[in-house]
């Protein structure tokens, strides 16, 4: 039999308050388990036109990305919140694409044992006709996934 624990767990967030709860339930396994725990956010870039969109709302100045990106500052509070739950070993990524291809492709990629995401989408419509996070990478990962209930009734702060 093969031992049960967990030793890399991955954890999705788009920095929503609702993903960052999935960063709080895997950091406690992870910190529990003595796993290293692996943060990541999917994100497409700005297109030109939401470059120019983005300078205009800021009075018209050119556009430029100074300092991190949204996707790193995503990264850095998520990691934040999960040290502070207790995980010692956290390494965060962001990666380019598709958030369902993008964390199945690194949890095979990274041989990880659990993958977390919260459960927000799965009970919109848009969730039930076109699919959600949750719902599809239960279904691409080929190791455990724990969807944890992080919004509406039941959820915990």
């Amino acid at each position: 039999m093969s031992d049960p624990t967990y030793t890399t767990i991955l954890c999705g967030t788009d920095g929503s308050e609702s993903s960052f709860r999935a960063v709080d339930r895997a950091a406690t396994i992870a910190r529990d388990a003595g796993a290293t725990l692996l943060l990541a956010t999917a994100y497409h870039p700005m297109s030109r036109r939401e470059q120019q969109d983005a300078a205009a709302a800021l009075g018209g100045e050119s556009y430029k990305v100074s300092g991190a990106s949204p996707a790193e500052e995503v990264l850095r509070e998520a990691a934040a919140r999960a040290q502070k739950v207790g995980a010692k070993d956290v390494d965060t990524v962001a990666i380019e694409g598709d958030a369902v291809d993008q964390l199945a492709d690194l949890a095979k990629q990274r041989k990880v044992d659990l993958v977390v995401v919260g459960n927000r989408g799965l009970n919109s419509l848009a969730g039930r006709l076109l699919g959600s996070v949750p719902a599809n990478i239960s279904h691409r990962a080929t190791c455990d996934v724990l969807i944890v209930h992080t919004t509406g009734r039941g959820s915990r702060p």
